[in-house]
C-alpha cells in the first residue's frame, strides 16, 4: 500500500531524531565529553536541535535535526521543483559534521533531507576531507557507499562523480577532499527503497567514522601535519561559504544561523 505525504513526512523525521540519537551515542562512546543540545524555533514555522561536542577525539562534532515549513520566498521559490502553484514547502533533515583533533583522521561531513512542495523528493550524501589523505581511509569509505548503492539498486557511479564535480572549489581548481557520493531530487516512485537506503546510508556513515577513528586517533603526529590541517580547513570554510548549497537552503529558509553554521571548523589558517 502506497504512503501518503503525511506518512512519509511522519516517518522521515521520526527517522532522522533516531539517526541523530544513534550518532550521538555513537560518537559519545569514543570521548571524554559529551554532547550539548540545543533546541531552536523558526519564526516561519518549525525548528530543529543542535547537539555539538567539543571533545579529545572529535574537536568539534554536531549532529543537528530540523524540521521546517513554510513559505519559499519569490527569489527562491523558482529554483525549487513543485512550487509551480504554491510556495508551501516542508522539509526535514539531518547533518552531521565531525572535525578531528587528530590530522590523521580524515574530516566527515552528512546529510539526509526529505522536502515536500507539490512534489517531494530525497537528497543528501556524504563525503570525507582529510588533510592526509590515506589509501585504507579512502578505499574503505568508497567500497561502502558502492556496496550500499548496490544493495538499494542505485548508480554509485553516477552519485561519485557528482559528488566530485559538487565538492570542488572551482576559484582554487581543486575538491574538497576524496569525495563520496551526492544525490538530489531522489523519487523513482518507490518510497520504500528510497528510504530504505536513506536508513542504510546514516548506519553506514555512524559506523564508518566511529570504527575510523577509534583505528586512528592515538596515531602520533607533527607540528607540519597539524599545518596541513589547519590549510585543508580554510578551503573546507571557503567551500561552505560559496557553494554549499544546504547553507543557503538554510539561509534562505530563516533557518538558525547558528545550526546552519555549525558545519564550521573550531580552527583554520590562511597563509
Amino acid at each position: 500500500m502506497s504512503k501518503n505525504i503525511e506518512d512519509k513526512k511522519k516517518l522521515t523525521s521520526n527517522w532522522f531524531q533516531d539517526l541523530q540519537n544513534q550518532m550521538i551515542s555513537s560518537f559519545e562512546a569514543l570521548d571524554t565529553k559529551k554532547f550539548e543540545k540545543k533546541t531552536w524555533d523558526r519564526p516561519g514555522g518549525g525548528g530543529g536541535t543542535m547537539a555539538v561536542m567539543k571533545g579529545e577525539v572529535f574537536e568539534k562534532v554536531g549532529v543537528n535535526i530540523s524540521v521546517v515549513y513554510g513559505k519559499f520566498s519569490e527569489e527562491f521559490r523558482k529554483k525549487i521543483p513543485g512550487t509551480e502553484n504554491s510556495a508551501n514547502f516542508w522539509a526535514a533533515g539531518i547533518s552531521i559534521v565531525a572535525h578531528m583533533k587528530n590530522p590523521k583522521i580524515a574530516a566527515a561531513h552528512f546529510n539526509t533531507r526529505f522536502i515536500a512542495t507539490e512534489k517531494s523528493w530525497f537528497g543528501g550524501g556524504c563525503d570525507l576531507t582529510p588533510a592526509l589523505p590515506e589509501n585504507e581511509e579512502t578505499k574503505s569509505f568508497h567500497s561502502g557507499l558502492e556496496n550500499l548503492c548496490k544493495k538499494n539498486s542505485y548508480d554509485y557511479p553516477k552519485w561519485k562523480k557528482e559528488c566530485d564535480e559538487y565538492f570542488y572549489l572551482k576559484h582554487r581548481k581543486e575538491p574538497r577532499g576524496i569525495g563520496g557520493i551526492f544525490f538530489d531530487y531522489l523519487n523513482e516512485d518507490n518510497f520504500e527503497n528510497e528510504f530504505d537506503f536513506i536508513k542504510n546510508l546514516g548506519v553506514y556513515f555512524k559506523d564508518f567514522v566511529h570504527d575510523n577513528a577509534e583505528r586512528k586517533k592515538d596515531l602520533p603526529y607533527t607540528e607540519e601535519d597539524m599545518k596541513k590541517l589547519m590549510h585543508k580547513r580554510s578551503r573546507y570554510v571557503e567551500f561552505n561559504l560559496l557553494y554549499d548549497r544546504g547553507t543557503l537552503f538554510g539561509l534562505k529558509t530563516d533557518g538558525n544561523v547558528e545550526a546552519i553554521l555549525m558545519s564550521m571548523p573550531p580552527k583554520a589558517e590562511w597563509n
